[in-house]
This record gives structure tokens, sequence and C-alpha cells, in this order.
């Protein structure tokens, strides 16, 4: 069990945290600015309500902003919402509404049987790192080890981060316990 959860903390990784304006001051920063500021204009509109999430947890802040309501169906049916409600610190790689909605049709439903539990944990677990890792720091690594326990792999191409060929359209939403990034799409393990 403290496995598992040393797990989640993992798949969670890092808190919610707002991209700053300020000027980079060395390559890896101007590579993260690049991407806050490019692609949360992308997300804006489909991410309402994460800026607020300080003083909020992983999961509250994901709920309120409106576009997680898969990933938040998912937690509960997993059984994953009390770990990501904890403590932390968690990273998090969060696919929106319309990730999840790029999957083949049925997926979503077949994945939330209770039968399928396991299953599911370990695609959620997939999305969690443990630790608040924020883009500055994301873009310097090759790979991050999840919380599932397999390790994501992690590419910055023209100013843009892919996390297993998922785009980071958001990044750096600070939470009380950890750091949500915006993912396009569902990863796999």
């Amino acid at each position: 069990m403290r496995r598992f959860l040393v797990l989640v903390s993992v798949f969670a990784i890092g808190g919610i945290v707002m991209a700053d304006s300020r000027p980079a001051a060395n390559e890896s920063e101007r590579e993260t600015s690049a991407v806050s500021s490019s692609q949360s204009e992308t997300c804006t509109a489909k991410c309402n309500g994460l800026a607020k999430g300080k003083k909020k947890d992983i999961v509250d802040t994901a709920v309120a902003a409106g576009s997680f309501k898969t990933l938040a169906a998912a937690l509960k049916a997993a059984g994953l919402v009390d770990t990501l409600k904890g403590k932390g610190p968690f990273t998090v790689f969060a696919p929106t509404d319309e990730a999840f909605g790029k999957l083949p049709k049925g997926t979503v439903a077949t994945l939330l049987k209770p039968e399928n539990k396991k299953m599911l944990q370990g695609i959620l677990t997939y999305h969690v790192v443990g630790g608040k890792v924020l883009a500055k720091d994301v873009v310097k690594l090759k790979s991050a080890k999840t919380v599932n326990g397999k390790s994501v792999h992690i590419v910055v191409k023209d100013g843009k981060v892919y996390v297993d060929k998922a785009q980071v359209v958001m990044t750096d939403i600070k939470c009380k316990n950890g750091v949500i990034h915006v993912i396009n799409k569902v990863i796999l393990p």
C-alpha cells in the first residue's frame, strides 16, 4: 500500500503554479516561458478557474476548473481522490475532457467499470509524479518516473513540451499540495 501511495504521489508531480511573466534569465527559463505563454492561451478558455487553485488541493482545483470532469470521475472510480487530496506534493499531468474525448469510442465507459479499476489506476497513476516539478524543471528532464512505476518521456521541441507525445498546453498551476500541468492527450503506460 505504501508503494502505491508513493507512486500516486509521483503521478501527481508537483503543485499547480501559474506561469510568471518576468523575463527569462536563461535558456531553460526561455523555453518554459515560451511554453507557458503560447500554450496557456490555447487552454485558457477550457481551463478557466485554474489560476485560483493555490489554496485548493489538486482535485478541488481540477474540479473547479470545469474542464476536467472526466478526470475527476476517473479518479473517483479508481479510488484515488483521497490520495490526490492528501499532503503531497504531487505533480499531475492532467488531461482535459477534450483529451479524454480523443480516446476510441467506449474506452472511458469501459475503464470506469468496477471490474477495470486496476487498469484505470495504472493509467491514472501514469499521469502523476511524486514531488513538485515546475515547468522550469520539467524542460530539463528527458524522463520522469511516475507513481505507476514506469517513466514518461519528456521532449522539448520548437518551444513546446511533450510528455509521451501529449503536448503540455498549460503549466505551473499551483495547488496547496502540488502542481498541475495540463496536457492535450491521455497518456498510456
